[in-house]
């Protein structure tokens, strides 16, 4: 029952929300909030009782939708993948309410299109059914463009203009086609598990079939379809174009959910759906998700240190981050596999704490333009020292979650793929030099004069920013209850030795 109020939860909450007079702001936001804090708190609640030790999925529960010849279920579960999924879900999903405080404008539509956006991020990581897995995905999708469309900013650099309504299309055009190579495969899964005589669409059940016994190479064939398909909304290289766009042109709660929480949901579908139920699939192109994954991390660092918007710089970031999350995937091997499920909670986290400090400054601002914005400190204080830790945890500070998440991505590359791995160091190393460089110009130094008169962050905002800090360190610090869970999935994945 616990997995199924997760997403009753925001669901129901967006359902009543529709039924708020549109002009009561201050309701809207306490019960949005309330709604949001009590889904955090059924997370962490829900993490603190997955027993690692025992691991498979737990908190199990399953209800027939159609029988045969579909067999389709509303079957959830949690296991030691999902369960940091649920957790990071909760905590961002928090945070990004409190941070939509200042929302005037059609506060009624634009939470209830963020409960639908959540409510589709936790019956993904919750489900076992392949069907309902895709129904939840495109749920998380689609909220999205009105979200960007509607509350979102447009950028304009002299000759260089995005509006909100390019950046909500092209989202929405990449991810479709995305998701038309993932419902094809889903068929072609369903169609081949069929013949082998097990029509359903159950994970569990779709783990035991060969599929390459009754159809040669079917696993070679479709992984590539699950890899590109749920890779193209991870900011898999060259699909990754939509991201910065559309990072940057969306509200700042969306941003923090876009970056925080939908781009895992692409890694995620790779793990659950292409490497457990085509592992011989995953065994032979590993090697070529590995290859654009560094091209991730090297392209978005380089981009990152030569744009001239603060947005664009978190959004290349984002998806350079992304890469190691590939990398580590694509080693097949404990430790890489492991460090990359615990980068998608870290850079989660830390992505959604950039955001959020982003949209403190541009909201005071009013201008995310890196050459204009000097000594920022001197007027907000809490802001850049958070901003600060927001950088240190991306550049892989010992101490903040980012460290142990890469260390273990670069163990487990090194293993397999020792020149990729040193080329891995190296976009660290870049990633370093644009976020000391940019802490350097926007935050330190003499301020000036136009910025004399900037206030800080106001009360609620902080509370959401010192959140996401205090998860990046406590992370950090302590990552021993987040590995032992994720060691217990890791173990389960076909091929992972």
């Amino acid at each position: 029952m616990e997995l199924f109020l997760t997403i009753l939860f925001p669901f129901v909450g967006g359902v009543l929300l529709a039924f708020f007079p549109p002009n009561r702001g201050r309701e809207i936001k306490l019960f949005s909030a309330f709604v949001a804090f009590s889904t955090l708190v059924l997370s962490i609640v829900i993490f603190a009782l997955y027993d690692y030790r025992e691991g498979g999925y737990q908190f199990t529960e399953s209800f027939t939708w159609l029988e045969h010849p579909l067999n389709i279920s509303f079957s959830l579960g949690l296991d030691g993948i999902s369960a940091p999924m649920v957790l990071l879900t909760g905590i961002v999903m928090f945070a990004a309410i409190l941070v939509s405080w200042n929302i005037e404008h059609r506060p009624k539509d634009f939470f209830v299109l963020l409960m639908m956006l959540v409510a589709g991020v936790y019956g993904t990581f919750v489900t076992r059914d392949l069907f309902f897995l895709f129904f939840f995905y495109e749920l998380a999708v689609l909220p999205m463009y009105l979200l960007i469309g509607v509350w979102g900013s447009s950028s304009d650099f002299g000759t260089f203009i995005r509006t909100k309504e390019y950046g909500a299309m092209k989202l929405v055009l990449y991810l479709v086609a995305g998701s038309v190579l993932v419902w094809v495969s889903i068929l072609a899964v369903y169609w081949a598990a069929s013949q082998a005589g097990t029509p359903t669409f159950s994970l569990e059940e779709l783990q035991s079939v060969e599929f390459n016994d009754g159809f040669k190479h079917f696993e070679n064939l479709f992984f590539p379809f699950f890899m590109v398909g749920f890779g193209v909304l991870a900011g898999l290289w060259p699909f990754h174009t939509w991201s910065p766009d559309g990072h940057v042109a969306a509200p700042t709660a969306v941003s923090m959910l876009h970056a925080g929480v939908l781009m895992k949901l692409g890694a995620y579908g790779i793990i659950r759906v292409g490497m457990i139920l085509l592992p011989d699939g995953a065994d032979t192109w590993m090697p070529v998700l590995i290859g654009l994954g560094t091209v991730n991390v090297l392209y978005g660092a380089i981009a990152a240190m030569s744009q001239q918007d603060l947005k664009y710089v978190v959004g290349y970031s984002s998806v350079s981050h992304m890469g190691y999350v590939f990398m580590g995937i694509a080693t097949l091997h404990p430790l890489g596999v492991g460090g990359a499920v615990l980068q998608m909670f870290s850079h989660g986290i830390m992505t959604a704490l950039f955001f959020a400090l982003v949209g403190v400054i541009y909201d005071r601002t009013h201008v995310r333009d890196i050459r204009v914005l000097e000594g920022l400190s001197k007027r907000m204080g809490f802001t850049a020292a958070f901003f600060a830790v927001a950088g240190l945890a991306s550049l892989g500070l010992p101490g903040l979650s980012g460290f142990i998440a890469e260390f273990l991505v670069f163990v487990g590359v090194f293993e397999e793929y020792l020149p990729l791995a040193v080329l891995a160091v190296i976009g660290a190393a870049i990633t370093a030099v644009y976020i000391l460089r940019l802490l350097a110009k926007v935050f330190f130094g003499p301020i000036s004069p136009r910025w004399e008169h900037l206030g800080e962050a106001s009360k609620i905002e902080m509370g959401a920013i010192a959140l996401l800090g205090f998860v990046l360190l406590f992370v950090g610090v302590w990552p021993l209850p987040f590995m032992d869970v994720i060691n217990a999935g890791v173990s389960t994945i076909p091929g992972v030795s």
